[in-house]
């Protein structure tokens, strides 16, 4: 196994991982389908609030009840999570099927939770519960033009 598909974790052992980390635990989470420049500046944005960045990464059933349409996920989640444990900015990934990541959340006690400015603080889960504990919250801004949806689309335009 290489060193990076070592940094896929089970939610047990991420846990078990997170006790030995010295310093701010980042936590972000997400679909990840098709990475492109928008997931990395989140990526390195939220790496850099902390010692260690843990990625929840919705599982494939999950991600259908997201409704993000029929064809969604393209990649199925183990090589989303495999492709995000690959960047030098991640130091874990856990793949997660429930609805929302707050069980993760609760679990890995990040210190630090980390979303894209399209969701409002009202929106992210489990920002209430981080912050309750003395933790931040912390929006990045998109990255214009870049998201997996418009990438589909134009995948799918008639040329």
């Amino acid at each position: 196994m290489s060193s990076t598909a070592g940094k896929l974790r089970t939610l047990p052992v991420a846990v078990a991982w997170r006790r030995g980390v010295v310093g701010p635990v980042v936590f972000t989470n997400g679909v990840f389908d098709l990475l492109h420049p928008g997931h990395v500046e989140l990526l390195e944005a939220a790496r850099d609030e902390g010692a260690a960045l843990v990625v929840g990464v919705n599982g494939d059933a999950s991600v259908r009840r997201l409704g993000k349409g029929p064809e969604r996920p393209v990649a199925a989640e183990t090589a989303r999570a495999r492709v995000l444990a690959a960047l030098s900015a991640v130091d874990c990934v856990v793949l997660f099927h429930e609805e929302t990541p707050m069980a993760l959340i609760q679990a890995l006690e990040p210190d630090v939770l980390v979303k894209g400015a399209d969701y409002s603080r009202e929106n992210i889960v489990g920002a209430d519960w981080v912050e309750a504990r003395g933790g931040r919250v912390v929006r990045v801004p998109l990255v214009p033009d870049h998201s997996t949806s418009a990438l589909v689309e134009r995948l799918r335009a008639p040329s």
